[in-house]
């Protein structure tokens, strides 16, 4: 009975593990789909349609494939969002960080 209960409790947990890493995945997925082609290139990083293809590879293999995969999914989004964003937003003019006045609706 108790076993049964861990059981059901970790399948739970996984089962919300899953749906947060899938939602995470979507989320950079879109981030790549709205920047600009030239800003990869201009960063020095594999093209819009490739990352397209590997980020979409990624949440199917996740869905379809279960946990080896979905901890490839992870490193592939993360990979994405640690190295390439930044990089294409740093070319896109996107990085607000800077010490100026300049909110993102003008000055303040």
């Amino acid at each position: 009975m108790i076993g049964s209960a861990l059981r059901d409790g970790l399948s739970s947990f996984l089962a919300i593990i899953s749906l947060a890493v899938l939602v995470g995945q979507v989320v950079v997925l879109v981030d790549a789909a709205m920047r600009r082609e030239d800003a990869y290139r201009a960063a020095g990083k594999l093209t819009k349609p490739g990352w397209l293809i590997i980020l979409t590879v990624a949440i199917a293999a996740n869905l379809i494939l279960g946990l080896l995969f979905t901890i490839i999914g992870v490193v592939v989004a993360m990979v994405y969002w640690v190295d390439v964003r930044p990089a294409l937003k740093e070319v896109s003019g996107g990085n607000r960080k800077s010490g100026s006045n300049q909110g993102p609706y003008g000055p303040w």
